[in-house]
């Protein structure tokens, strides 16, 4: 029997970033859970698998049940921001009985609009066509971060500019149009009996309050955190308020054991 508390944290990134977003928030919550941060296929410095397969969540999240696998991991609580959200689900929907806890961090359960679907299609086509420089951070950076931010904080936006151009353009194209087929995972979530946290940036353009509090909302006992004052990259933008809120919730889920 494992007590919630006892389960490693593991998070996963935002596109079109790489597990260098949480460099923040990894050193204060490592000092309290075993932390791991891996790089989704295609992206930092995990290779993009040679398939013929389309481009699906679903072998993402088989890539991260095989580094549980490898690391002998039988139930850790999954965390992700954004896309990284979106991998979790794909992940409680592949192997539920691998998931002891979900931290989902700026992130929604419904699928892509046809008119946000269209746009992932574009940009895979503007990549493979172009590759990302001198365009994907800029296009990218205004709903990523505050404005506030973005005038205030050159360092924050120098450093999510830095993680975005140094991505493959192979990968940033496969992610893009494995997003646009992912399904809805409300129902999913509803019946997922698993502690659950969802934080929000107040001012989160892409994946609004109003989408985080439909999570918790439909989830038994889950816990909603609104950052103020933060954007779609909480981890980057408000990381103390990341790592209290997440050592907050830890030990307060009432000691579950599965």
């Amino acid at each position: 029997m494992t007590r919630m508390t006892e389960l490693p944290l593991v998070l996963l990134h935002a596109f079109p970033l790489d597990s260098r977003m949480w460099d923040a928030v990894r050193e204060p919550l490592a000092s309290h859970l075993r932390v791991i941060t891996p790089d989704q296929r295609g992206l930092g410095r995990s290779p993009l698998p040679e398939t013929d397969r389309e481009p699906s969540l679903e072998d993402a999240a088989r890539d991260v049940v095989a580094l549980l696998d490898r690391l002998e991991l039988d139930r850790v609580v999954l965390g992700g921001c954004s896309m990284g959200g979106y991998l979790a689900m794909a992940v409680l929907r592949f192997a539920p009985e691998r998931v002891g806890g979900l931290v989902l961090i700026d992130t929604k359960a419904t699928p892509d609009t046809p008119e946000a679907a269209q746009t992932r299609l574009d940009v895979a086509e503007r990549v493979d066509a172009e590759g990302i420089k001198g365009w994907l951070a800029e296009a990218n950076l205004p709903n990523l971060l505050t404005e506030s931010t973005r005038a205030e904080r050159p360092e924050v936006v120098e450093t999510v500019r830095a993680i975005i151009e140094a991505q493959p353009p192979t990968g940033i194209s496969w992610t893009a149009l494995a997003l646009r087929t992912r399904p809805g995972s409300l129902d999913l979530l509803r019946d997922s009996g698993v502690p659950a946290l969802v934080i929000v940036g107040e001012e989160d353009p892409i994946t609004p309050v109003a989408a985080a509090s439909e999570m918790a909302e439909v989830m038994d006992g889950a816990t909603l955190v609104v950052v103020p004052g933060a954007g779609h990259l909480t981890p980057l933008e408000a990381p103390a308020d990341v790592v209290e809120a997440i050592l907050s919730w830890y030990p307060s889920t009432h000691e579950r054991e599965k």
